[in-house]
């Protein structure tokens, strides 16, 4: 009955505690949902913005933990329906003791790498103070973007005659598919140069 009436029941900060959660589990899909929620009015805004941000930087740093516990046995069993590779996860590592702001930045942003490249940087020791302060800044793009997403989706649905809300949703569909994509091929990258580093290292071991 509160939901047809367009309001959720009374459950205060309580509401935005278990977005944060789902968004922490689910990741873009309740981010999303709680946006378009708030479109409706059943939630505000900017609190589901923090809630989802919350959310992410909390799966993030669990990752980046589960790394810095270093058993790789582990890592692999949490991390195989996510399709990790420990080939994957030793090539990042390597790029990561040069580049690991600009590497955590970048799989965010990217979101299909972010899991292994949060694993590689715990494995490495990388210190929060390094690599933090930037995921932050991607934290924002990425969950600012899927809340414009979905709020001017469904404002856009009741409201067809404001030409802005499709230009801001617009450029918001437009960088999280770009993202994605970029995030795809640059795991190809990756997986084909960690290919060829284990065939050279195997033909090295051979040769030896």
């Amino acid at each position: 009955m509160n939901l047809r009436g367009g309001h959720l029941p009374e459950l205060g900060y309580w509401t935005y505690l278990i977005l944060a959660l789902l968004v922490a589990i689910e990741g873009p899909i309740a981010t999303l949902l709680g946006a378009a929620a708030a479109s409706a009015g059943l939630l505000r805004p900017m609190p589901v913005f923090f809630a989802a941000a919350v959310g992410n930087l909390t799966a993030d740093s669990l990752w980046y933990t589960l790394g810095y516990m270093g058993n790789m046995e582990r890592i692999l069993h949490f991390g195989r329906r996510l399709g990790l590779r420990e080939s994957l996860i030793e090539h990042l590592k390597q790029n990561m003791i040069k580049h690991a702001t600009k590497v955590l930045f970048l799989a965010k942003l990217t979101v299909s790498f972010v899991i292994p490249s949060l694993i590689a940087a715990g494995l490495l020791r990388v210190p929060w103070r390094r690599w933090f302060p930037s995921l932050i800044i991607a934290e924002t793009l990425w969950t600012g973007s899927l809340v414009l997403i979905g709020y001017y989706t469904t404002e856009a649905l009741k409201r067809v005659e404001q030409r802005i809300e499709y230009a801001v949703l617009g450029v918001s569909i437009v960088f999280v598919i770009f993202a994605i994509v970029e995030g795809r091929q640059l795991i190809k990258r990756l997986e084909q140069e960690a290919e060829i580093a284990s065939q050279k290292s195997e033909v090295e071991s051979r040769k030896s």
